[in-house]
């Protein structure tokens, strides 16, 4: 097989994981053009704000039900076995409200709160909940193990080890996709791209996908150990604001969140909002600020992030854009880490069928 030149446009954890398991074929000489970078905090780019962690969200029998099962045995085999990749096993409890169905949120957790869960042959220790488990107002719950990832120190291990086997990282800003061939690290044109966009497909030329839209989510980062993971159905503050909480690993502090407001690109933290999440937070685990209140509550930052939904699902397929070979992997909205390994290898499967058929597909 003749060596391929490959640009892979977006450097968040889709991006990067797919540039990192095309790196494995020795064929295939791989760079990575971006705005923005591991480390860069801004609204444009969503990977680091995000929780990260696994709660199984997509639909049985669905693709993304694929990405997401695909992705969870090396999710686990980081935690287990590669602690410099910043993610750990945390024991999870998700609490549900009959008062919730039909709800934004609800509708987001449907299948993490169903009743027979295509995950419990996946995840560790999938259980109801006894109703003894369940905080007061609540119907029922589910337990299991799952992962929380720092990505703080995740986003880098990535761009680490695409880096240990070749491929280059340069930043760029592409108007359109057509002038991502033209920042191959080769000074060749490169023979296909990978648009790993995220929210950026929405304004990319050639692309313009009027179908992805931001879903805006709201967090507080605290110092306070909450001693596992919680999530709850709904809240009584309105549909579109949920609650979770999530405890990064390797010191990356906790996570309080949140809400879940499509078609909302306002990047400043809501301070009214942030005190309703404080609240919700303490009172579902008092462990947090030991029955102190949120005025216990040891306070790192408050962030906004724009999750990159495409209404019709992710975009992964095959396309020629005025005869440049192009492959599409984006629109995770809210479950990029959690699916980022399966939708990547069926992003890597398209790039050896578009480099094996004719320029023009």
């Amino acid at each position: 097989m003749a060596e391929s030149n490959i640009t892979v446009l977006g450097a968040g954890v889709v991006g990067l994981t797919t540039a990192l398991l095309l790196s494995k074929n020795p064929n295939y000489n791989v760079t990575v053009v971006a705005k923005h970078m591991p480390g860069d905090f801004d609204i444009e780019y969503t990977s680091p704000w995000a929780g990260a962690n696994m709660f199984p969200m997509a639909a049985r029998n669905t693709p993304a039900m694929e990405y997401e099962k695909n992705t969870w045995p090396e999710l686990a085999h980081l935690a287990k076995n590669v602690p410099e990749a910043g993610i750990h096993f945390q024991d999870t409890k998700i609490f549900n409200r009959k008062s919730d169905v039909g709800s934004e949120t609800e509708k987001w957790f449907a299948e993490l709160l169903g009743p027979n869960p295509w995950f419990k042959d996946v995840l560790p220790n999938v259980h109801e909940l006894d109703k003894s488990e369940l905080p007061s107002g609540y119907d029922s719950g589910k337990g299991f193990t799952t992962v929380c990832i720092n990505i703080q120190i995740y986003l880098p291990w990535l761009a680490s080890q695409c880096l240990k086997n070749g491929v280059v990282i340069k930043r760029g800003i592409v108007s359109h996709i057509t002038d991502a061939a033209n920042l191959h690290h080769s000074g060749k044109k490169a023979d296909l791209v990978v648009n790993c966009t995220g929210l950026g497909a929405a304004k990319l030329g050639g692309v313009e996908d009027k179908n992805v839209i931001p879903v805006r989510g709201q967090i507080v980062l605290v110092r306070n150990d909450p001693g596992g993971m919680y999530g709850t159905s709904g809240t009584d503050d309105g549909e579109a604001e949920n609650t979770y909480i999530m405890k990064r690993a390797g010191g990356g502090g906790t996570i309080l969140g949140g809400c879940y407001q499509k078609g909302n690109w306002d990047s400043q933290p809501d301070p009214n909002l942030a005190v309703r999440i404080m609240k919700r937070c303490v009172d579902l685990c008092p462990a947090l600020t030991g029955g102190k209140g949120i005025e216990a509550l040891s306070v790192i930052r408050h962030g906004v992030g724009l999750r990159p939904l495409r209404v019709n699902g992710v975009r992964l397929e095959k396309e020629s854009i005025q005869g440049l070979r192009v492959v599409h992997n984006y629109g995770h909205a809210g479950f990029g880490y959690q699916a980022s390994y399966g939708s990547s290898q069926v992003a890597v499967k398209l790039v050896d069928e578009a480099l094996a058929a004719s320029p023009k597909l």
